[in-house]
């Protein structure tokens, strides 16, 4: 067994960069020989640990930070951050968190709604609950929850921020309104110079004296002044657009300010269906086949309702013709790209906000395309991602979750799990609707029998994603899904579960507490722990009261068959490891008061004292002096709990005359 060093992610998001364009926030899923999906590149855990870095180097501390930082150095704290939208509530809390952690002490998120098992505190831990995004028909149920965990707080000595959703300050009950810090939105320059600085952009400061860059500091939100720094990065990174800062800065500043408007007088001068279509087309799956642009604009029509135009299609503009007239290149490839900087980018947003009665036609003609041909599985993660940035920001988080479901459905056969997947991760990943994904994954798995292949997808997110940011939450999910899906998806939900169990004291601990409590009515609990407790593929040194809990479980409830050679391979381990003592003593208290399994304890000690090596851990002579020493010490411990005294006994239950 090995303990890992222990490292708790507090962000639940992806990279920093927050805006559009040609970068794209997700991961890259494959389908490997034995059909999980694996992460091509980083894992999760890196990617996310560099997301803390990365927010470390570019926070700007908003005013009244120092204010909340000082009332959370009290144990038991509760801070709660108010601030207006796009002030850098969630950063903050963020950073206070980071910065008031102690090494070995973990930082956690936890659901707006309390779920079974949502907290087990101690002192050191840290924690975030992000209310921001909870309606005011919402707020008085969150509160509830809000005071729940306070208590658990100040009991345990732990420590919670909270951001509250803006605006509602005057809902918040009143034995919480000392506990609001407001903050005040940071500096736009120093906010958009730091970021600058940590993608290592060169420039003049007066460079940043310009009238369109003073209004932005002056109003846009933090997120907002780190998508426009992305933005010149991506001007300078793209060798398109000068060779300078100020032409970088230029054209930035005219993808965030202008293309709105821009793509507003596109439109008016382009009014039929299938142009407009194209358009939209081209701007979901950019970079995509020429041809693919064409068949999800047809698709679009079709998904809308749209009168196809009876013109002999030979009599109509060709389709090279059809994208220069809407000002879409078509590269030597035959890929699509807009030649604007992020304009495809605000193409979809135009889309998306100015037709919201289409948003639910969007939604299924996004599900259709997934089908079209022309597109490389590179193209439709990309498509997710897009449809995902929309869908989110237009407060629409279930739209991926509908997708999702389709994209698992029998008929489709397993050919869009990498998608589904994908489409949950994004919303898993933000700030603003992760809750609200986690609480829906719940919902899935407390419902009954789901597809078998929306159970693989929903098994992976949890144990690959979910388990990196809230390893707790990812627990309980996949124990629901171990416990009441059938066949392959459970044997797969229960691999994850443990394997996550496995390299983690805390989830390890709270698991086994759960199933030794749920084991008393439902054996299949019984068998999750019997598999938990197997040391060989154990990553951590368990906690020891859980493992005299799970042991007492195991062996009250299972033939001793079953358990004995468990028994013997943890006798193995206590003969070769430094927690040789907790090992015998764990299992000693686990059979104690009960004559019948101290006895079959003894016997499989005596077994196991003269047996072959081959179960050990070390090597060495068939009779081991070591393992008898170690044998003898549990046979006395034994006479002890039963009140016998005299010589320990010896292999084959011969007296030896040895006393330890």
């Amino acid at each position: 067994m090995t303990e890992p060093g222990r490292t708790w992610i507090s962000e639940s998001h992806g990279a920093v960069h927050s805006g559009g364009g040609h970068q794209f926030n997700f991961s890259i899923w494959v389908i490997g020989a034995d059909e999980r999906w694996l992460r091509a590149g980083d894992t999760r855990l890196s990617i996310v640990r560099e997301h803390r870095i990365q927010l470390a180097r570019c926070f700007i501390p908003p005013r009244n930070y120092g204010k909340a930082a000082e009332r959370l150095e009290a144990a038991g704290a509760v801070v709660l951050l108010d601030g207006p939208p796009g002030s850098g509530r969630r950063a903050a809390a963020t950073m206070l968190l980071e910065r008031a952690a102690v090494p070995g002490s973990r930082i956690e998120e936890l659901p707006v709604r309390w779920e079974e098992d949502s907290l087990d505190a101690s002192a050191d831990d840290r924690y975030l609950l992000d209310l921001s995004g909870v309606s005011d028909a919402d707020f008085a149920a969150a509160q509830v929850s809000l005071q729940r965990y306070r208590a658990i707080m100040e009991q345990s000595g732990a420590r919670l921020v909270a951001v509250l959703p803006a605006g509602l300050d005057w809902m918040l009950e009143g034995g919480l309104t000392p506990l609001v810090v407001r903050l005040e939105r940071p500096r736009g320059r120093a906010v958009f110079r730091r970021y600058l600085r940590v993608r290592k952009v060169a420039f003049e400061p007066e460079q940043l004296e310009t009238d369109h860059l003073g209004r932005l500091f002056a109003t846009a939100p933090v997120r907002e002044l780190a998508r426009l720094a992305d933005l010149v990065v991506q001007a300078r990174d793209s060798r398109r657009y000068g060779t300078t800062f100020a032409a970088w800065r230029d054209e930035a500043v005219a993808a965030i300010a202008d293309a709105s408007d821009q793509v507003a007088r596109h439109l008016r001068e382009h009014r039929g269906g299938l142009d407009r279509a194209l358009l939209l087309t081209a701007a979901m799956v950019s970079g995509a086949a020429a041809e693919a642009v064409l068949s999800g604009a047809h698709g679009l029509l079709d998904i809308l309702g749209h009168e196809q135009d009876e013109t002999p299609r030979l009599a109509q503009a060709d389709l090279s013709e059809q994208l220069t007239a809407l000002s879409i290149e078509r590269k030597s490839d035959g890929s699509v790209e807009f030649p604007q900087l992020a304009y495809d980018d605000a193409v979809r947003r135009h889309f998306w906000r100015n037709f919201p009665d289409l948003r639910p036609a969007f939604r299924d003609w996004v599900g259709r395309c997934m089908e079209l041909p022309e597109l490389t599985g590179q193209d439709r993660m990309r498509l997710v991602a897009r449809f995902a940035e929309q869908a989110l920001d237009s407060g629409r988080p279930d739209d991926l979750c509908v997708l999702a479901e389709r994209w698992t459905d029998r008929p489709v056969g397993g050919r869009l799990r990498p998608e589904a997947a994908a489409a949950l991760e994004s919303g898993l990943s933000d700030d603003r609707h992760g809750a609200h994904l986690r609480a829906r994954i719940y919902g899935w798995v407390t419902a009954g029998t789901l597809a078998p292949d929306l159970v693989r997808v929903l098994t992976d997110v949890c144990h690959q994603v979910l388990a990196v940011t809230h390893p707790d939450q990812a627990m309980v999910r996949l124990r629901h899904l171990a416990l009441r899906q059938k066949g392959e998806g459970a044997a797969a939900a229960r691999a994850a579960l443990l394997d996550v169990a496995r390299g983690n004291r805390r989830v390890f601990r709270r698991l086994t507490d759960r199933l030794a409590d749920a084991g008393r009515s439902a054996l299949p609990n019984v068998d999750i722990l019997l598999e938990l407790l197997d040391p060989v593929p154990l990553r951590i040194t368990p906690p020891w009261n859980s493992f005299t809990l799970g042991w007492r479980t195991v062996m009250t409830m299972r033939p001793v068959a079953v358990w004995t050679p468990l028994v013997q391979r943890w006798l193995s381990v206590a003969a070769e490891d430094s927690a040789g003592e907790q090992v015998i003593n764990g299992l000693l208290l686990a059979a104690a008061g009960d004559d019948a399994l101290l006895t079959h304890l003894y016997a499989a000690t005596c077994a196991w004292a003269e047996g072959p090596l081959s179960e050990a851990v070390g090597t060495g002579p068939t009779r081991s002096p070591h393992r008898e020493r170690l044998a003898a010490r549990v046979w006395q411990k034994i006479d002890l709990l039963q009140g016998v005294e005299g010589p320990v006994p010896g292999p084959g239950g011969q007296r030896t005359g040895v006393y330890v």
